[in-house]
């Protein structure tokens, strides 16, 4: 396929056949402008992929956060019913003695020495009474001890249960916007594999490049290892190059961006986040001048690329679609921020 020829079809498979009034300056005309309209729409495909998956990540955390209520609530409730049990337990007791009250039942000392026929019927009854009078203040007592339980636990229980709807409602967003995310993110893809399809043979060899850059060393980079160092992340991650770049692929034999950094760190021991976002706020700062080989670099204001710097200027990175993982300059790319892990 000659080159304006590929332009052309990749033209129509970006935009379609728009009608004749559409703006020329849009299409591309020839080949390596075709090229990079791929590598554009790819861009955005992986700024989109990146979204997705933070949306993901805080879906799983509002998840977390729904269980933790939902066993919260679960606790409270258990304990309001236990509470409401006690307070049923003294119920009786606690209406017996308001009916007796309202009907006029005789229980003070003065009613026994008004009805006392003999000095050891007084002292009898008012003996009786003493007890009666304990029985009755210490269940009084319990039955307020309890009845104010019930209330606590009951208070506990509605906090918990809008607590619990909360976190559904947040997660069921959440979740929405996941989904949306999903969708666009399916769309994009479609079109950055139709476009690329349109691309020629030589063309698509043009955008996959070298592996390695000329004269780029891997022995003498590797040189004084550091097991479970970023050096021996990044001589994982060499280990993938020519792995074929795969949006939300996290290995081990295809990959995105923040996947293929995941990864190398996860062989010697390392737990990084899963996005570039994340990932630029794990471990330390390092300033651009104080770069080594295995420290982390970001890209874009958005912090939507991520690779390993591999010393003099390169990184590996898994790039794009239709580009493998390599090792490539930095330069290109519009530098953010480092850390080193």
């Amino acid at each position: 396929m000659s080159g304006v020829l590929a332009a052309g079809v990749l033209a129509t498979a970006l935009y379609g056949s728009g009608p004749a009034s559409a703006d020329p300056v849009a299409l591309p005309t020839t080949a390596t402008e075709a090229v990079q309209r791929m590598v554009d729409l790819s861009r955005q495909t992986e700024q989109l992929n990146q979204q997705a998956l933070a949306v993901q990540a805080d879906l799983d955390a509002k998840l977390v956060v729904q269980q933790e209520a939902d066993a919260k609530l679960a606790a409270t409730t258990e304990v309001a019913d236990a509470a409401r049990a006690e307070v049923r337990k003294f119920q009786p007791v606690i209406d017996r003695t308001a009916i007796a009250a309202y009907q006029g039942a005789r229980t003070n000392r003065m009613y026994a020495v008004l009805v006392s026929d003999s000095p050891q019927k007084l002292l009898d009854q008012m003996s009786t009474l003493d007890v009666l009078s304990a029985q009755t203040t210490d269940q009084l007592r319990q039955f307020k001890k309890a009845t104010d339980a019930a209330e606590s636990a009951e208070s506990a229980a509605r906090a918990a249960a809008d607590a619990a709807r909360g976190a559904a409602q947040k997660a069921d967003q959440t979740r929405a916007d996941l989904e949306r995310k999903r969708s666009e993110l399916g769309g994009a893809v479609a079109q950055v594999v139709e476009a690329w399809g349109a691309l020629s043979s030589k063309d698509k060899s043009a955008l996959a490049g070298s592996p390695f850059p000329p004269g780029f060393d891997r022995d003498t980079l590797l040189q004084g290892l550091v097991p479970g160092s970023g050096t021996s992340a990044l001589a994982a991650g060499l280990t993938r190059v020519g792995d074929p770049y795969v949006w939300g692929a996290t290995g081990p034999n295809q990959f995105d961006c923040s996947g293929l950094v995941q990864w190398a760190f996860k062989q010697v021991g390392k737990n990084v986040p899963r996005t570039s976002s994340a990932q630029a706020s794990y471990g330390t700062p390092v300033a651009k001048g104080d770069l080594q080989p295995g420290d982390v670099v970001f890209f874009y204001s958005d912090i939507s690329h991520v690779g390993i710097y591999a010393g003099n200027g390169l990184m590996l990175h898994a790039s794009t679609f239709g580009v493998p993982v390599a090792v490539a300059p930095m330069g290109s790319t519009p530098y953010h921020s480092a850390r080193r892990y």
